[in-house]
């Protein structure tokens, strides 16, 4: 487990159910955390080890061996893989194109002398089938729109570790590997001050409020269902409405799936495909038909997660400046000596410590807990952008932050926000200073438009 770091609707642990009953062969699900990804910290290791945890109590009511490895010191689980892989008939991991993940799988098939599969879980249409590039959201959302009743009927089981009972199974790892590699303690997947402080990642950024797993991401998923999903589309973009689903670092980390988040947003809706319109064309309203709330929901889990997933596969480079359109690099370009009326450090956006109140509290909102709202977000880049000396020196720093300090950095959403910042799925707007013909946003326009004061209360000071 990769990315797909759960037990329930998960295409890869199905796959590997199904290798299993084939040839009648114990399952061993290897669920490790490395100390030596980028920006490893408290705050990210203790979310994923709040999944562990759960994976770890779920597995042991089924016929699989779940082995968590938590790396103790650099470099030390390095031989882990082919080491199980040794005395493997196949290995099943998970395919996610963004992050170091890709590099990670490539080096792991050239060091194992079995097969090596890796399933794409992210989305409702697999990207296999996605076949190119697109450059809008209105583009993919008329392929959507002609291509998702062909994978509706496709969807991962809810329990496929259920199918193992009676197969063979492993109580527990060889001793050889036992010894070398200890399968985590419940100290340690517990997590907390003293386990996280005797691991070498960085111990500035605390655990975030929210726990992890898909214990957790479930009752966040209810809640949204049951008490947001209804004004989702009129109230989402107001800080002090609470209108958003929060379920970004859930999907980030795999701890629920697309698939479950569809069927229960569908359920509530009493939907069946006979309710989609006949031909979309790439319209945002009307195709699903279901209420404005669940529509406007959809168009954001469907249409621009799945796109973002798209832009990581398909894009060279996709998380470097070079790779943005070609319109908007030149735009940019032309404006790079534009003066600028502030130009902060990295180190002073992440203090806080800029003149504008509505950034500053975004930017507090994400070190305290992981996530900030996802209008913000949009604001947040394009004030960096204002305030950086260069747009590429401004991509660096809205990564830095992200990837240092959220939940959901690190993902192709995240890699979609910086780039939507800087012109990727738009067109060029009225031309001004330092944008060019980018799209710009303003904190005072925000100010008027939203409604933010309790928001504004709790993170403007810090």
């Amino acid at each position: 487990m990769t990315s797909a770091r759960r037990l329930e609707w998960n295409f890869a642990l199905q796959h590997a159910v199904d290798h299993a009953i084939r040839w009648r062969k114990p399952l061993v699900i290897l669920e490790a955390l490395r100390c030596d990804y980028p920006h490893a910290n408290d705050r990210l290791h203790q979310f994923v080890l709040d999944g562990m945890v759960v994976n770890r109590q779920r597995a042991a009511r089924s016929n699989a061996l779940y082995f968590p490895y938590v790396e103790p010191k650099r470099g030390d689980g390095s031989k882990l893989l082919p080491t199980l892989a040794s005395n493997a008939c196949i290995v099943v991991t998970d395919w996610y194109p963004a992050f170091f993940l890709p590099r990670m799988i490539e080096a792991a098939g050239r060091k194992l002398d079995v097969r090596l599969e890796a399933i794409d879980s992210n989305g409702l249409i697999p990207l296999a089938a996605h076949g190119k590039a697109f450059a809008a959201a209105r583009f993919y959302r008329a392929f959507v729109q002609r291509e998702l009743r062909n994978h509706l009927t496709d969807v991962p089981e809810e329990a496929p570790l259920q199918r193992l009972r009676g197969m063979p199974s492993l109580r527990s790892l060889p001793p050889s590997i036992a010894r070398r590699w200890r399968p985590a303690t419940t100290r340690v997947l517990s997590g907390g001050v003293k386990a996280l402080a005797a691991l070498p990642i960085d111990h500035a950024v605390a655990p975030a409020p929210a726990r992890g797993g898909s214990v957790e991401g479930a009752k966040a998923l209810r809640r949204f269902v049951d008490e947001k999903l209804a004004r989702y589309d009129e109230a989402r973009n107001h800080p002090d409405e609470d209108a958003t689903s929060r379920l970004s670092p859930y999907l980030h980390f795999g701890h629920i799936s697309a698939h479950e988040v569809f069927a229960a947003v569908m359920t509530r809706e009493r939907w069946t495909t006979r309710r989609l319109a006949k031909t979309g064309g790439g319209r945002r309203e009307g195709w699903w038909g279901v209420a404005g709330g669940a529509e406007g929901f959809l168009d954001q889990l469907v249409i621009w997660r799945e796109l973002a997933f798209n832009t990581c596969e398909y894009v060279a480079n996709y998380a470097d400046y070079e790779s943005l359109p070609e319109w908007s690099r030149k735009t940019l370009a032309a404006h790079r000596h534009d003066r600028r009326p502030h130009v902060y450090s990295l180190e002073q956006l992440e203090s806080a410590d800029t003149a504008d109140e509505i950034w500053n509290a975004a930017q507090r909102q994400l070190v305290a807990e992981g996530w900030f709202h996802g209008y913000l977000r949009m604001l947040w880049g394009k004030k960096i952008l204002e305030w950086s000396k260069d747009p590429a020196e401004a991509l660096a720093k809205m990564r830095s932050l992200m990837d240092r300090y959220s939940l959901d950095g690190r993902d192709p959403n995240s890699y979609a926000g910086y780039g939507w910042v800087l012109g990727r799925y738009d067109r060029p707007w009225p031309e001004r200073s330092i944008f060019g013909t980018v799209r710009y946003m303003s904190s005072g326009r925000a100010r008027r438009k939203l409604n933010m004061k309790r928001f504004l209360d709790e993170y403007s000071k810090g």
